[in-house]
């Protein structure tokens, strides 16, 4: 089935609402009981274990679907606007979504870097020549430069110049970062490991980066607390299926339970033995 031209689609969409602010709202059950499994939001019957399910073996569909399939699902994904130089000192940027944090201590982050056409793409080859590289968080105000950094564009072009963002000159490594971003990192390259598919060809590289460098504009932080990110200054984006992007207007928090407060109470000991929770399932 075909689909409309892009800016047709996009034509018939309301305004981006600039105004919209990051509300805080109470979770969707406040009051959740252990053992109670599903809330009552609307849509909770959909997703009863009785639901209809489909398993697909991955080894029996093709690389595009299982993409598609997987970029739908898990989600949504932080983006890093990653930053390299090329031995020859041509500066490199592009968004990836197969990205995040997986040590606070030491600070460490993964990115994941699929093969081009003709083999590693820019970015990949530019980490492994250099040992190095530089993370954005990519905010609204700038998204869409962003996107055009994601352009196919031959090794010789400079993306700084084609996004009209402006290099920052990193400490550590080679690769500056983004002027315009409130939060970036720099990262020294730890460990790469090439996946491979089933015929054995080359797939994504994957980036572990130790971080040496954190360069975050004043005004992200909380003004009460000096390691505390607020995400309605910092506005990121993130991503979703197909080509969308995501933001932040509305959040509410969960509280953390400790065992030590709440193992042995009535609820808990209610759900362990099978009973539920003491009222029964929340919201059913």
């Amino acid at each position: 089935m075909s689909r409309p031209p892009f800016k047709v689609t996009e034509a018939a969409r309301p305004d981006f609402n600039a105004a919209a602010e990051v509300v805080y709202t109470k979770p969707p059950l406040p009051d959740f009981r252990p053992g109670g499994g599903l809330n009552s939001l609307p849509n909770a019957d959909a997703y009863r274990p009785e639901s209809a399910f489909r398993t697909l073996v991955p080894e029996e569909h093709s690389g595009a679907k299982l993409y598609k399939l997987l970029m739908g699902a898990i989600t949504p994904r932080p983006v890093a606007f990653v930053s390299t130089v090329s031995k020859d000192g041509v500066k490199n940027i592009a968004p990836f979504s197969f990205f995040n944090i997986v040590s606070a201590d030491p600070p460490t982050i993964v990115v994941s870097v699929a093969p081009g056409e003709k083999g590693l793409k820019d970015t990949a080859r530019n980490i492994l020549d250099t040992k190095g590289f530089s993370v954005s968080i990519i905010s609204e105000s700038w998204v869409e430069a962003a996107n055009l950094a994601a352009l196919d564009a031959p090794p010789s072009v400079d993306e700084f110049a084609l996004t009209g963002l402006t290099p920052r000159a990193s400490e550590v490594v080679a690769a500056p970062h983004v002027a315009e971003a409130a939060f970036s990192v720099e990262a020294e390259l730890l460990h790469h490991y090439t996946l491979r598919k089933a015929d054995g060809s080359e797939s994504n590289t994957v980036f572990l980066g130790t971080v040496k460098r954190i360069h975050a504009k004043e005004f992200i932080f909380d003004e009460k607390d000096p390691y505390r990110v607020l995400t309605e200054r910092l506005r990121p984006v993130s991503r979703l299926g197909g080509i969308a992007y995501g933001r932040v207007t509305e959040a509410y928090d969960l509280e953390r339970k400790r065992w030590d407060d709440i193992g042995e109470s009535e609820d808990v000991q209610a759900a362990l033995n099978g009973k539920g929770s003491a009222n029964g399932t929340n919201g059913h």
